[in-house]
C-alpha cells in the first residue's frame, strides 16, 4: 500500500486562493446590487424615468422666455378674430379677389393657432393671459363712458383687435359695402399682427416663436399690400 504524502500549501498559493475568492466575491455583489439608476428603474420608485421624462419634456419646449409667452398667448385670440371675419366673407362678399384672401387666411392662421397652444402646452403656461398682462383687451365694453374698447388700428400690445362694434358692423354689412369694410379692417388687423411679431423677434427666445413670428411679418405684410390695392379698386 502506497503511503499519501501530504503536500505543503505554499505561501503563493494562499494568495492566489485568496485574491480568487475576493474577486469571486465582488462579481456576486454586484450582480446583487446593481447600480442606482438600475434600482430607480425597477423598484417602481421611477426617478430615473421621471429625470428622463424631464430631460426630453424639456428638449422637445426649448428654451423660451416671458415675451415668448406673451407673444403665444396674444396671438391665439388675434388670429381667432381673424378667422372670425374670414368666415364672414364666404356669404357677405362680392368680390371674388376678398373671398380668395379670406380663405388664404384660414387656411394660414388656424394651423397657427394649434402650433401657439401646443407650445404653450409645452411650455407649461395658459392658453389666456392675466387681464393685466395684455392691455387694451376690453374689446368688448360699449360703456357709457364713450369707448367701445380697443379701436383698430391702435399700437397696443393688442393692436388691431377689432371692438364689438366693428364686429357687429362688418357682420351686418353685404356685398360692396361688406368687401370695402373687410379689406379696411383686416389691413389695420394685420398690422396689429405684424407690429406683435416684431417684438417677438426683437425680444423674444424661442427659435419656433422666432420663426412663426418671421412668417407672420413676411406673409401678412404681402396681404396689406394686396388688401391696400383692392381697396383702392372696390
Amino acid at each position: 500500500m502506497t503511503a499519501f504524502t501530504r503536500v505543503p500549501c505554499r505561501p503563493l498559493d494562499r494568495r492566489l486562493a485568496l485574491v480568487g475568492a475576493v474577486v469571486a466575491g465582488g462579481l456576486l455583489l454586484a450582480g446583487c446590487g446593481g447600480n442606482d439608476d438600475t434600482k430607480d428603474a425597477h423598484d417602481g420608485s421611477g426617478k430615473g424615468a421621471t429625470a428622463a421624462s424631464g430631460a426630453t419634456a424639456s428638449s422637445a419646449a426649448g428654451a423660451f422666455n416671458d415675451a415668448d409667452v406673451s407673444f403665444a398667448q396674444m396671438m391665439i385670440p388675434h388670429h381667432e378674430q381673424a378667422l372670425e371675419m374670414a368666415g364672414l366673407a364666404d356669404d357677405r362678399a362680392s368680390d371674388a379677389r376678398i373671398k380668395s384672401l379670406a380663405g388664404r387666411i384660414e387656411k394660414a392662421q388656424d394651423p397657427e393657432i394649434a402650433t401657439l397652444k401646443s407650445w404653450l402646452r409645452d411650455w407649461g403656461k395658459p392658453e389666456k393671459a392675466s387681464p393685466g398682462g395684455m392691455p387694451g383687451m376690453d374689446h368688448g365694453s360699449d360703456g357709457a363712458g364713450g369707448t367701445d374698447g380697443m379701436d383698430h388700428g391702435s399700437g397696443g400690445a393688442m393692436g388691431g383687435m377689432m371692438s364689438e362694434k366693428d364686429m357687429r358692423k362688418l357682420e351686418a354689412a353685404k356685398g360692396a359695402a361688406f368687401d370695402r369694410a373687410f379689406a379696411s379692417m383686416m389691413i389695420d388687423h394685420h398690422k396689429g399682427a405684424i407690429t406683435m411679431a416684431k417684438d417677438e423677434k426683437e425680444n423674444g427666445r424661442n427659435a419656433k416663436a422666432k420663426k412663426l413670428a418671421d412668417d407672420v411679418i413676411k406673409n401678412q405684410s404681402a396681404e396689406v399690400t394686396t388688401l391696400r390695392t383692392l381697396l383702392d379698386r372696390l
